[in-house]
């Protein structure tokens, strides 16, 4: 076939692969924030509105869920939330807009995956790898969520790409660009600084293969590493800044090594069995697992042929980069899975490699009828097998009663009224985030207490009461809520209940839901009860739950 019909036929691929990419994404996109993930989305959504109604200083991203005055978080940059309260300010509020931002990056992150794998490996393989992440089960749920993940990977995946043209191509302009767009992914999350191995080791493989590795070349490259490791740095330590010095003392994310140490890590097995669970039932699933062990087992495309200015090692390299994040960071991770999401790039490449593989298996020309018939089953036994129970899995509105729960709450209030809410998991915001208020989850959040455990009755009703005097005019309940420990809040918290009906009118109790009207705070607890603090204490971290329902 002529070079033009080939480049056509590539080109159609590629098409298809980001159609394809597109129909998974958009599948439900229009669902609420209630699905396995809502906890952390209704954080994000929060700092969207926040950044419109409050302040666009993008450096002061803010929640709902710690009450009326400024909540500043100490969180990654805010690139997606940004981009979603531009929208909301053309658009108006649609929940769905921050869905469809991370949609975005999510396709562009596919697209940019298959320009790398055909600079690193070759085309068929850039085919294979861009389909296995268009339809990795992980991929599609953490690139159709509210999170700020899929831009952090196809912002490290775009700067990869740029820096590997730049190698291959000494265009010069393209290494500040790089340096640039991979600056802004790990800022955009930290776990993209695992893409630092792979470019490192891509300089000096590329470099040494045309010749051109000498100190004049490395020192190049030097400054645009250092200034973007300098901003790095400068943007995390602020973010611990403001999370350390401003209420509610909160830092996203907790367990690093450092904080529990490696005896602990070492007596959770670097929480590998929850770690294969998560990889094995829906991040990635078992059959692509499968491909990309095959691809492990042998030598990486490209190895007999280094005149083509490759680097074969790239997604190795990339995957042992990730797993030195993880090894820092294994509780954050395994507690937080759409963190894995820099794992999604090697291991989609590497199973492109197995599916590639086990193709040509019988060594029959590229054409022949069984090559196509093996490719078709081994493809249908990935989406099937994998990607539609893994999204089924995960779609599931976990946090729906949450949600009622906002909606009513959102409907009997007035602008300016402060609620409380306990949805399905404690301590999820989703009530409070869809009731357009401002107010507290049950118990009380922030800083370094876990408000996933619910108190007993006496700890709970000064809680309540402390919040009454902070002016909280609503108090409602999912009735399906209970706490990490798995207690039910209506049968533990029995006296607190007790104490509402006495002290506050029961306005909403249907087969869900209980909301309660609060009345001015009694003379009682104004006086010797109130005495006790509620509320986060000052600390450098604290971890919100992932997911619901597991």
């Amino acid at each position: 076939m002529p070079e033009s019909g080939i480049g056509q036929r590539n080109s159609a691929v590629l098409a298809g692969i980001l159609v394809l990419a597109a129909l998974f994404r958009l599948h439900d996109v229009q669902q609420p924030l209630i699905d396995a993930f809502s906890w952390r989305e209704a954080s994000t959504a929060m700092m969207a509105d926040n950044f419109m109604t409050r302040s666009w200083n993008i450096f002061f991203p803010q929640v709902s869920w710690t009450g009326p005055g400024p909540s500043y978080q100490g969180r990654e940059l805010q690139i997606i939330s940004y981009i979603t309260a531009l929208l909301y300010s053309l658009f108006g509020w649609h929940d769905w807009l921050g869905r469809l931002v991370a949609i975005a990056f999510g396709l562009w992150g596919v697209l940019a995956l298959h320009r790398l794998i055909n600079r690193v490996w070759d085309t068929a393989h850039a085919h294979a790898g861009a389909f296995l992440l268009a339809i990795m089960p992980g991929a599609v749920f953490i690139d159709q969520s509210f999170l700020p993940d899929p831009a952090m990977l196809s912002l490290v995946i775009t700067g990869a790409w740029l820096y590997v043209v730049y190698l291959q191509e000494d265009r010069h302009g393209l290494l500040v660009l790089a340096g640039a767009i991979t600056t802004l992914g790990v800022l955009a999350k930290l776990p993209g600084i695992a893409v630092v191995a792979p470019m490192t080791y891509a300089t000096f493989s590329i470099l040494e293969v045309r010749g051109r590795l000498n100190p004049r070349r490395i020192l190049q490259i030097l400054p645009v590493a250092l200034i973007a490791g300098a901003l790095i740095l400068a943007y995390y330590r602020w973010a611990l800044y403001v999370g350390t010095n401003y209420p509610p003392y909160h830092v996203a994310g907790s367990g690093y090594l450092w904080d529990d140490g490696l005896s602990k890590f070492l007596s959770q097995a670097f929480y590998l069995p929850a770690a294969w669970k998560i990889a094995s039932s829906w991040l990635f699933s078992l059959p692509v697992l499968i491909l990309a062990g095959i691809a492990l087992l042998v030598t990486p495309p490209g190895m007999t042929d280094p005149a083509r200015h490759k680097a074969p090692w790239f997604f190795h390299v990339w995957f042992a980069g990730a797993v030195l994040v993880y090894f820092f960071a294994a509780r954050e991770i395994k507690t937080n899975p759409w963190n894995f999401h820099i794992f999604s790039v090697p291991v989609a490449v590497m199973a492109g490699r197995g599916l590639i593989l086990l193709t040509a298996i019988d060594g029959r020309h590229p054409g022949s009828r069984w090559r196509w018939l093996r490719l078709a089953s081994i493809v249908g036994v990935v989406i099937v097998g994998g990607s539609i129970p893994g999204l089924q899995l995960m779609k599931t509105p976990y946090a729906q009663s949450g949600h009622k729960l906002g909606v009513q709450l959102s409907s009997l209030s007035k602008p300016g009224d402060l609620v409380i809410a306990a949805s399905a998991t404690i301590g999820d915001p989703i009530a409070i985030y869809y009731s357009r208020r401002r107010g507290w989850v049950f118990p009380p959040g922030g800083g370094m207490n876990d408000w996933s455990v619910l108190p007993d009755d006496g700890e709970a009703i000064d809680m309540l009461e402390t919040l009454r005097a902070k002016d909280a005019a609503w108090f409602g309940v999912a009735k399906n809520a209970r706490d990490s420990k798995g207690r039910k809040l209506l049968e533990y918290n029995t006296g607190l209940i007790a104490h509402l009906d006495k002290t506050a009118e029961r306005v909403i109790d249907d087969d869900t839901l209980l909301i309660y009207r609060l009345a001015p705070p009694t003379a009682s607890y104004r006086g010797s009860r109130m005495k006790r603090a509620v509320g986060p204490t000052q600390s450098s971290s604290n971890a919100e739950p992932a997911t619901q329902g597991f």
